[in-house]
């Protein structure tokens, strides 16, 4: 397709060329109602100065009789302008006036007739036209007053010609408004599909171009390069997913068929293929878990949990998760304690539940005080759980007194099957602050990573239930499922 077939076929000349059809509609109806008035007003002055002359002449005749009326109309006969008279005596004869010849029939019929003439100076023989008015006089004589149509008709030449020459400058800055619009469209849309026929290429990092007007085509690169963004990221996202699956899995399901085969090869009763089992259903579960803390990430990333949301107390999350982490934490020689204040809610209870307890597990595991380091608290292996508003936010909170994570890992931290303890010998997937972080995000909040000097503050920031400051009561015990 040629550059001028794009041109015209783009939606802004179409939409140019209706607004010019109907701008050039109005404004030919506005000079046609001007020129229409124009003509009645000319009309209504001849016919009020056409009525007052015949008065005039009436007057005449009835005061002086007929040598004053044929006195009256030989002197107004003689007048330049454009004014008409003729006087007929019964039988038709001309007798004053200053109308050389008129249509057949016109004296014949009284009233306003408009009719062709010519003048007795006329030199050009030419017929004119004029509006005149016949009128009986006593005697049977017959009167004629009337003026010539000349002034109207150029008047109305001069409107026409105005209408003509102002719609073709109309018509012509229209088409030429219209093809600077379509081209300057045509060149945003076309910038626009060679970004997006490069990301259909595969090129993610693509972004529409946005110019400085702040228009409807601006507003639309904006939010398009929001989804990109947002698209880029899940992509780069699913791909390290894949990654991550292919080389942390790996080993886990490899170490469950090497049990499983060695099993079969070396086991001698009973009890060495019960054990054998007993580890296999082990190792499954813990691939179960991390499998389930991928689905729950992949809900909450991709905002299908938005449908579950309701009203609850912050506080009420923090006080269960006490109760069933704090007999863990005793068993690992760690002491859980809960800090609450009233922090409404207003989201997917089961998701930051799980959120909580994955901090509270990743406190337990690594809140640890380094080995051969003599604490520096008499609390150093406290945990504390804490809830509380803040503003417009809701701070659900867990604090340790372990090693914590250095700022420059912190952001690496969140990312799926990152595990910062080098030597892996905890049981674990990597993938706890993943889902935090992506609970968090997904009601509009983060994940702040903080340092307790010494240990780790790792806080959900959620927004605060509007108008919600009475505490919830708790409807059902929170039991969250292991994913870290």
């Amino acid at each position: 397709m040629t550059a001028f077939g794009k041109l015209i076929r783009t939606t802004a000349f179409r939409l140019t060329l209706v607004y010019l059809f109907l701008f050039a509609l109005f404004a030919a109806s506005l000079l046609a109602y001007f020129a229409w008035n124009t003509r009645r007003l000319i009309t209504e002055q001849i016919t009020t100065t056409v009525n007052v002359e015949i008065s005039e002449i009436t007057s005449i005749y009835n005061r002086r009789g007929l040598h004053g009326l044929l006195t009256t109309m030989g002197n107004r006969a003689l007048r330049p302008g454009a004014n008409l008279y003729l006087l007929t005596a019964p039988n038709g004869q001309a007798l004053a006036g200053n109308v050389g010849s008129l249509a057949p029939g016109v004296m014949s019929v009284q009233g306003w007739s408009e009719t062709a003439y010519r003048r007795f100076d006329d030199l050009d023989k030419t017929d004119h036209r004029a509006l005149v008015r016949v009128t009986e006089m006593d005697n049977g004589f017959r009167l004629l007053v009337g003026r010539d149509l000349e002034e109207r008709r150029r008047l109305f030449g001069i409107v026409a010609k105005a209408a003509q020459w102002s719609i073709l400058v109309v018509v012509v800055l229209g088409i030429g408004g219209g093809i600077f619009v379509a081209r300057r469209v045509l060149r945003r849309i076309d910038a626009m599909t060679g970004t997006t026929k490069r990301i259909m290429a595969g090129d993610l990092s693509g972004r529409l171009p946005v110019g400085r007007s702040g228009d409807e085509l601006d507003r639309l690169a904006e939010n398009l390069n929001v989804m990109l963004e947002r698209i880029e990221a899940l992509m780069t996202g699913l791909k390290e997913v894949s990654d991550n699956i292919a080389h942390d899995l790996k080993t886990p399901l490899t170490r469950l068929r090497n049990r499983a085969e060695e099993a079969l090869a070396r086991s001698s009763s009973e009890a060495d293929y019960r054990a054998a089992l007993e580890r296999t259903i082990e190792e499954s579960d813990g691939l179960i878990r991390t499998f389930n803390a991928l689905l729950m990430i992949a809900r909450a990333e991709s905002g299908q949990a938005r449908g579950n949301m309701d009203d609850f107390d912050g506080a009420d999350v923090a006080n269960g998760i006490h109760e069933l982490y704090e007999p863990l934490a005793e068993d690992d020689g760690m002491t859980l304690q809960v800090k609450t204040a009233p922090a409404p809610i207003h989201g997917n209870r089961e998701l930051i539940s799980q959120a909580v307890a994955n901090l509270v597990e990743n406190a337990i595991k690594y809140g640890k005080p380094e080995p051969g380091v003599e604490p520096m608290k008499a609390d150093a292996r406290e945990i504390l759980i804490e809830a509380r508003r803040e503003g417009d936010q809701v701070l659900l909170s867990v604090t340790d007194h372990g090693p914590g994570i250095p700022e420059g890992d912190r952001k690496h931290a969140v990312e799926r099957f990152v595990r910062l303890e080098a030597s892996r010998t905890l049981p674990g997937s990597g993938l706890g602050l993943s889902l935090a972080s992506a609970v968090a995000t997904l009601h509009g909040g983060e994940l702040r990573l903080g340092d307790a000097h010494p240990g780790l503050v790792a806080t959900l920031v959620l927004p605060a239930r509007a108008g919600g400051s009475d505490r919830l009561a708790a409807q059902t015990q929170d039991v969250p499922q292991k994913a870290a």
